[in-house]
């Protein structure tokens, strides 16, 4: 991607005048050359995201996007499962669902079903709520074992059938591939059911990537959504901005929140104020609009 004070050359009288949502890509070079720094830093692990002994919240500073879309190159995917974690959260998402979970109880306790190394929960429970993720001992483990705020976040090794105490909120991000484990939820008859998952199907083995079809929509009737959004990351999007970059698939993630018949009128933080995005969602702005400005030069008849 040139930086937008180049793009001249695309015509002999120059394009047309940049729209003010652009003008962040003028510093694309130097932008560029430090998040190529962080990736480095994370794959040659020199990043902090692979020291267990120091602070979660050092430990979440500058993970680059690349990081949490693709695994480190050296993870042997027979042995690990993601570097980090299967998706890139968003700071929002997380800020809303606490907001959920607040009203369900006076001082509620979420079940973070498919914890992996804790990484996602810990950002849950960094919202302000409290969070008790549990490792099923026969899963693969992610490349970083044990990525989780041991100040906010409590870690179990125990499978989702063996739970064995009380919890107000089932969040379930990722469930085990072609695995329904709705039912065992809601054996426990949580008061909201947070669903992460996405629809893509493995191609070498044909199965879901996520849980199975009838998972994140076969509820008993108790249950009733309340809501739900879909974040897509678009096809390349990493690679269509810096070809050094690998290309990757588009993957649509999707987010549901059943709630149990007496919360099914909880106010969903729609108006929340907008909470300071992670680290990589810098990048992502970064990402998005270098995207959003080559489409915009390519309708101009700009051969970008």
């Amino acid at each position: 991607m040139k930086d937008v004070d180049d793009l001249s050359m695309f015509a002999p009288s120059g394009p047309p005048p940049i729209p003010q949502e652009f003008e962040k890509l003028k510093h694309m070079e130097a932008f560029s050359e430090a998040m190529f720094n962080r990736i480095v830093s994370i794959q040659e692990k020199d990043h902090a995201a692979w020291d267990e002994t120091k602070p979660f919240a050092e430990r979440i500073k500058d993970i680059p996007l690349h990081a949490l879309i693709f695994s480190n190159p050296d993870r042997d995917p027979v042995e690990f499962a993601n570097t980090i974690a299967p998706f890139y959260p968003l700071r929002g998402e997380m800020q809303q669902i606490a907001h959920c979970v607040r009203q369900v109880a006076e001082n509620p306790v979420v079940c973070d079903l498919h914890a992996g190394n804790g990484f996602i929960g810990s950002l849950l429970a960094r919202e302000g709520v409290k969070v008790v993720g549990l490792r099923d001992p026969t899963a693969k483990p992610n490349q970083i074992a044990n990525f989780y705020d041991a100040d906010k976040y409590t870690l179990k090794e125990q499978a989702v059938a063996a739970i064995d105490f009380e919890f107000d909120v089932a969040f379930s991000a990722w469930m085990p591939s072609g695995q329904n484990l709705t039912p065992e939820i809601v054996k426990h008859k949580p008061k909201l059911i947070v669903f992460f998952y996405t629809e893509h199907t493995d191609e070498v083995n044909n199965v879901p990537q996520t849980g199975t079809p009838e998972a994140f929509t076969a509820l008993p009737e108790n249950y009733a959504l309340i809501a739900e959004w879909s974040i897509t990351r678009p096809k390349d999007c990493l690679h269509e901005v810096w070809e050094e970059l690998t290309p990757s698939i588009e993957e649509v993630r999707h987010i549901k929140i059943y709630a149990n018949t007496p919360w099914q009128d909880i106010d969903l933080g729609k108006g929340l104020e907008p909470a300071e995005p992670y680290d990589w969602e810098t990048e992502l702005d970064m990402v998005l609009t270098a995207l959003n400005a080559k489409a915009h030069l390519r309708s101009q008849g700009f051969p970008v």
